[in-house]
């Protein structure tokens, strides 16, 4: 009964991937790269006998791919100043876009991830995701090379950049705290680390943001930067600032 559900599973499992590669617009050769990119390392230490590696050189790879292609396509495309391509390659390739651009491909139903993590559907589980798309795209590239990748790029990731443009969602939450606290409430805000964990290789850190010692927004990340800039959009959000 165990190996019959356990095969069930599995047929399940690989019609998922079946449908993320449809969606993507691009079908392995080596199925072995395809299933890297989804797998988690705390996946690994459930399932030692998985024969794959976690995705997280896939990941550094995909992040150089990624990076490359959006800003070849900024450069050849607008004639904007290094400044304001910057921020808008910034709000392309950032966690927050990442993750919702995974969400669409319903990258998360696909994930290889521990019975914990499976079960936090928390910030956290952002990162996860935003980090899987970068190995995804890693994947795509070894799998098909550069054309393949900047295809999968330009269909799920460039095709936010109107939006992002338009809505000046390019704008540095950090920056635009600062500004409309300096000019409301005469006030520069301040960023504390509230907590850490985690191993060396995946530290994790909330920090809060404060508005003359009083908390307006919390925020977390893999590093104290993206914390902080968590923190700063919910204080935005909180107050309703920045609009």
């Amino acid at each position: 009964m165990f190996s019959v559900a356990m095969r069930t599973l599995r047929m399940e499992h690989d019609a998922l991937l079946a449908r993320l590669q449809e969606v993507i617009g691009h079908t392995f050769a080596q199925q072995e790269l395809l299933k890297q990119a989804i797998t988690h390392r705390s996946y690994l230490n459930e399932n030692p006998s998985w024969p794959l590696d976690h995705n997280e050189r896939l990941e550094f790879l995909g992040d150089a791919v990624l990076e490359l292609v959006v800003t070849e396509h900024l450069y050849q495309t607008y004639p904007n100043p290094e400044g304001e391509l910057t921020n808008w390659r910034a709000a392309l390739v950032n966690a927050n876009t990442l993750a919702l651009i995974a969400s669409d491909l319903a990258l998360n139903e696909c994930m290889l991830l521990s019975k914990g993590e499976a079960r936090d559907i928390g910030r956290a589980r952002q990162y996860i995701l935003a980090n899987a798309m970068e190995a995804l795209i890693g994947a795509v590239y070894l799998d098909g090379g550069y054309a393949p990748a900047a295809a999968v790029i330009t269909t799920h990731v460039l095709s936010r950049l109107p939006d992002i443009i338009e809505k000046r969602l390019y704008r540095d939450p950090k920056s635009v705290l600062q500004e409309e606290a300096q000019e409301r409430v005469s006030a520069t805000p301040t960023y504390e680390v509230l907590e850490e964990w985690g191993p060396d290789h995946a530290r994790h850190f909330r920090v809060g943001v404060f508005l003359s010692g009083e908390q307006t927004g919390v925020g977390e990340g893999p590093s104290k930067q993206d914390a902080q800039q968590a923190a700063a959009q919910d204080a935005l959000t909180n107050k309703k600032w920045g609009k």
